[in-house]
Formats: structure tokens, sequence, C-alpha cells
């Protein structure tokens, strides 16, 4: 009879709590950021959107391993934590959160700056005429009008960070109960050719993530038929 493998629930209590923190996180530092992009005519966008895109090209490994030197004891950060006397970030859950936050950074940032140049700026420009401030323009108008970018922002930020397996496994390696996420668990699995174990944890991430692109895309196809 099969049973899952020691430390699997705890790897996915783990992996659902490292991706909604991540998410929340990219969405209160990536909604400025893509508001920013949408807008501005900086000289400087075309670099910061460098940037933001970077870890969809960079091998998550290498990502990775510069995360590591720099939170590592010998990195700058790592000197900082050490010099304040704060727990090392190296190894730690809180290391992975960084690295999830950005490694997931474009998958929140570049809907919700579609979203954002998408929108008709003659309802701000109006509101801007009776003396809403651009705080209580983008509360009462921009956000209410980008809910979809949201939600998409989200399911995809929190999707994705629930399959990562190069950035964690260098930042945080392979700690049970600490910092061994279902990705790292599955491959742990394999090298000790336990496959059914395997399967199992990787159905359950297979089936989660369809279900909730699923639910994404049947949403989105809902509103645009509601348009017309």
């Amino acid at each position: 009879m099969f049973t899952f493998p020691e430390n699997s629930v705890t790897a996915l209590t783990l992996t659902f709590e490292l991706a909604l923190i991540t998410t929340v996180i990219l969405l209160v530092i990536g909604t400025p950021l893509a508001w920013w992009l949408a807008n501005t005519r900086s000289r400087f966008r075309g670099l910061i959107e460098a940037c933001v895109a970077l870890p969809l090209v960079l091998p998550p490994t290498v990502l990775g391993f510069y995360l590591l030197v720099a939170l590592g004891p010998r990195g700058p950060i790592g000197q900082l934590t050490d010099q304040l006397a704060l727990p090392s970030l190296a190894f730690s859950f809180s290391g992975l959160v960084i690295g999830s936050v950005i490694y997931s950074l474009p998958f929140v940032v570049q809907p919700l700056q579609n979203t954002f140049r998408s929108l008709d700026r003659s309802l701000s420009d109006a509101a801007a005429t009776m003396r809403a401030t651009p705080l209580d323009r983008f509360f009462s108008l921009v956000v209410p009008l980008s809910w979809s970018g949201f939600i998409t922002a989200s399911v995809l930020g929190f999707a994705h960070t629930l399959g990562e397996f190069g950035v964690v496994l260098m930042i945080g390696g392979n700690i049970p109960g600490k910092t061994q996420v279902v990705s790292i668990a599955i491959y742990e699995q394999v090298e000790s050719m336990n496959y059914p174990a395997a399967h199992a944890l990787s159905a359950i991430l297979l089936v989660i993530s369809f279900v909730i692109l699923s639910a994404l895309f049947t949403l989105n196809k809902s509103r645009r038929g509601g348009l017309y």
C-alpha cells in the first residue's frame, strides 16, 4: 500500500505558505512598479523593464547562485545581517521568500503593466479636474478598473512560485521542514528511485496548477464575453 513519504505534508504546507507570502509581497511592490512603468517617459524605463524581465530568460540556477553569494556570510547582505545580529538569510525560509519574489517578479509586474496601459486615461483626467489627488484617482478608479489584471498577476505569481526549483534549491538547499518545498521533495524521491512518491507529489502540483490556470482563463473569457 502506497503512503506519502515522510515530510511530504510539511513540504506541501511550506510550498503553499511560500507561494502565498511571495504573491502578497509581489502585489505590494509590483503594483507601484507596474504603474510607473506604464506611465513614465523616463529614459531608464527600458533598463528597468529589462531588469524585471531578466528572470524570464536567466537560468534559475544562475539567479540562485548570485543570490546565495549575496545572502551568504561573505556577501554584502550576509555581512550586514551578521553585523545587525540577525539570522542568516541563506538556507532559510526568509531567503526562499527573497529568491521567489525576484524570480516571480515579471509574472506579476507585466500583467499589471499591460492592464494599466490599456486603461482609458480620460477618466483619470476627468477626476483630476474635480481635484482628486493622484492617490485618490488610483484607488477609486485604477484599482477597480484593473481587477482582472490583479487577478491574473496574483494567479500567475502564485502558480509560478509553486513550481520553483533551481532558485530555491540554490538559496535554501534541502532542509526538511525548513526549506524543502515540493519541487525539491520530488527531486529527492526521484534520486531515491521512489517513483510512486514522485508521481504522487507531481500529480498534486499538476492538478493544482491546471485548476488554477483553467479558472483564470475561464474568468478572463467570461469577462471578455460580457463586453459584447
